[in-house]
């Protein structure tokens, strides 16, 4: 049998228009644009900060990252405080953060609750990340530390003997800036991490449950598995906000310029040191708190560019 000749209004005999191709080579020109325009302004930042830091890497060079004086008039400056209580800080954060907000973004994706009860639940979590820092600043400085200090004298008691715990709190310190920290990015975790859940395809779940598997063994052995790349890719961006929050960890963190074990001790950030000094602050200072805000900046750099390798890992290795 002959097959039918193909009929003019057929699609495969649609052709585009001139407009719309023109506006398709719009939008990709336009688009590119901006792509190039924010890896300029990204270079741009950098040389402009890296050039102000200049007088303070020639003086110090990269003893400035591991020095622990921090002396204005003397004019000797070093940064390790800041990076360890950048670090650490940022740690914490991420050891609170992760399961709760990947435990979250699992109650909030598959079918736990229904839809009218899931919806404002969501809103609500996502809420978190519009309340402006310093609001969390000032609840951590009347509500959240009145409630940890007593929690960190029962760890000093019982379990100073751990470097953890070993100095008594004394209300702003290490582990309430980390705490803080945990509840500003979970949000961003739990939201990102939903949308990696909801994009698992449904023939996946459908496959699992025909092959026998309870929804526990579907969950952690097919969707997690199947949405790690968009889960690790969020919680690398939740790392880099932490690592660069301001005012709510200069509000909660202590601003002492000393490195301990104790995280129950009060420590100082990279972007505490520069919201504290920058105003104030003149000659070598100056180039000194932008060498500081390079080094964090190559930080969150360093956090951007280990998130794509990892994704791409898991992208070639599903």
């Amino acid at each position: 049998m002959s097959s039918s000749p193909i009929e003019p209004s057929s699609p495969m005999n649609w052709k585009r228009s001139a407009a719309s191709r023109s506006l398709d080579t719009g939008f990709f020109w336009v688009t590119g644009a901006f792509a190039v325009g924010i890896a300029v302004i990204l270079f741009t930042i950098a040389i402009q900060v890296g050039h102000d830091a200049l007088p303070a890497i020639q003086q110090f060079g990269a003893g400035f990252i591991t020095g622990s004086r921090w002396d204005p008039v003397a004019n000797i400056y070093g940064a390790w405080p800041q990076v360890y209580g950048t670090l650490v800080t940022s740690i914490i954060a991420l050891l609170l953060a992760v399961p709760i907000g990947i435990g979250v973004a699992l109650f909030l994706s598959e079918d736990f609750l229904p839809p009218r009860i899931q919806q404002p639940i969501v809103f609500l979590v996502e809420l978190l990340a519009a309340i402006p820092s310093v609001v969390y600043g000032l609840w951590g400085i009347f509500v959240l530390i009145p409630i940890l200090n007593p929690i960190g004298l029962w760890l000093n008691k019982n379990f100073g003997f751990i470097p953890l715990f070993k100095t008594p709190p004394a209300g702003p310190g290490l582990y309430v800036a980390g705490i803080i920290l945990a509840i500003m990015i979970l949000p961003i975790i739990a939201a990102i991490s939903r949308d990696a859940l909801i994009s698992v395809p449904p023939e996946l779940r459908q496959a699992a449950y025909g092959l026998g598997a309870t929804r526990w063994e579907t969950i952690f052995q097919v969707v997690l598995p199947a949405a790690i790349s968009g889960i690790i890719g969020g919680i690398m961006l939740a790392l880099g906000r932490a690592m660069g929050e301001t005012m709510a960890v200069t509000m909660v963190i202590g601003n002492s310029n000393r490195v301990t074990g104790s995280i129950l001790d009060s420590g100082s950030t990279v972007s505490s040191l520069l919201a504290n000094q920058f105003a104030e602050a003149g000659g070598l200072q100056i180039s000194s708190l932008m060498y500081a805000a390079l080094i964090l900046f190559g930080l969150t750099l360093l956090v951007n560019v280990l998130a794509e390798v990892i994704v791409r890992h898991f992208r070639l290795n599903l």
